[in-house]
């Protein structure tokens, strides 16, 4: 795998020496707009003052604390960027040989995410979502070899720089619930499948460990930056990402609708309808799935990213560090597979086009970008549903986890 390292991190150092030549030389700007905010915020921070006196900077100011290294060197961001995401790589591949794969297999999964040009064209535009992609897999990872409280730390790191990992809470916690708490037979002492359900969610040394290390690192994270930047910090940093209403055009299902609504307040039933969808699948695949983790986080983000209120291109990353992960169990022959990478294409293709006239022609296109994002939204469905069809756990368990009860074995 060194020599697939090697030429990942050339390959990405060469991208952002080309990037630095094309923001010298053509009106078109190669670094991702989000690299000016961070490198705004640092330089404010750096002066003693808050990150968020920039503009649309919108998340956690422990990121503009890294960032000052910008001050002095420019592109320290990308640089540092592009580490993490061969780091993720490295994880990935590490990951892959736990389960049994060969090193061909893992190989070949890994340069999924190394040898990606999407994933190195945003890390070297300045994209911070390499961080992310890295604490996910190392969470994964943690939880592998059976470091709840490593694995707790990771976790609440990532979800305070960016609160969607919040999707992989309750797949967790059910995971950490196998054999442990409870000694009562549900034979005996229950009478309902509810109850049966209930006991399963009681609590035990594993749930409390990494409940507790979670809400204090993120407790004190957030009482920490509070302190410094007030009332501002909470809602750009984690409100603000919630109660979002983008009007402009993305891939969401949902975007004409939150365009015409304009800046009118929306009702509550509306605001509550948005999130439905995503409850509902994210609840369903974690009670169904939460025994293989990778497979789970993978549908979870793929649920969550496609029924989102705002949907844009960088959020693609969240999954796609985790796909490498479930090749192996997915079980498909080349054709379909070539089929359904096509068809996802494909559907992004037939919304870039109406986005395009939009933007660089000024026409009057936003019917046509909505039904593009319905289109897409299907795609995206009937992708995930045929990898749940096509999903196969190997034969030989994940790992064997502390809290799995006695004699009892599952997939990972």
């Amino acid at each position: 795998m060194l020599k697939y390292y090697l030429i990942a991190t050339l390959a990405r150092l060469g991208l952002i020496g080309y990037g630095q030549w094309q923001d010298s030389t053509m009106a078109v700007k190669f670094t991702d707009v989000d690299y000016y905010v961070f490198t705004d915020a640092t330089a404010f921070v750096a002066q003693g003052k808050s990150p968020y006196e920039r503009s649309t900077y919108r998340y956690t100011p422990l990121l503009a604390y890294i960032l000052l290294p910008n001050m002095w060197t420019p592109v320290f961001g990308k640089l540092l960027f592009v580490f993490f995401d061969i780091l993720t790589g490295i994880l990935i591949n590490r990951l892959l040989h736990s389960t049994g794969c060969s090193a061909k297999m893992a190989a070949i999964c890994s340069n999924l995410w190394l040898l990606n040009p999407l994933t190195m064209t945003v890390s070297c535009r300045g994209n911070a979502e390499s961080l992310m992609s890295f604490l996910v897999i190392l969470t994964l990872l943690m939880l592998h070899h059976q470091q709840t409280f490593v694995a707790a730390v990771t976790y609440a790191i990532a979800v305070h720089f960016k609160i969607y990992p919040v999707v992989y809470a309750l797949p967790i916690y059910l995971l950490l619930g196998r054999g442990g708490g409870t000694k009562v037979d549900p034979q005996k002492n229950l009478n309902s499948i509810f109850s049966k359900f209930l006991l399963q969610l009681l609590p035990n040394r594993n749930r409390g460990v990494f409940l507790a290390v979670g809400v204090a690192i993120v407790g004190g994270l957030t009482s920490l930056f509070y302190s410094w930047y007030g009332w501002k910090f909470l809602f750009e940093t984690y409100l603000y990402h919630v109660v979002r209403r983008d009007v402009r055009h993305n891939f969401s299902p949902y975007f004409y609708m939150l365009y015409l609504s304009g800046e009118s307040e929306t009702s509550l039933p509306v605001k509550v309808l948005g999130f439905l969808p995503q409850i509902l699948l994210l609840l369903i695949i974690s009670c169904k799935f939460y025994r293989d983790p990778s497979f789970c986080w993978f549908l979870n983000t793929f649920a969550f990213v496609a029924a989102n209120k705002v949907c844009t291109t960088q959020y693609f990353l969240w999954y796609l560090c985790l796909l490498p992960l479930v090749v192996p169990r997915i079980k498909m022959n080349l054709g379909r597979a070539i089929f359904l990478t096509s068809l996802w294409f494909l559907s992004q293709g037939l919304w870039l086009l109406p986005a395009y006239y939009l933007e660089f022609q000024g026409l009057n296109t936003f019917l046509f970008i909505w039904m593009a994002g319905l289109v897409f939204f299907v795609v995206n469905m009937y992708i995930m549903y045929s990898l749940i069809v096509c999903y196969k756990p190997e034969d030989q368990p994940f790992v064997q986890l502390k809290y799995i009860e006695s004699g009892q074995r599952t997939c990972y």
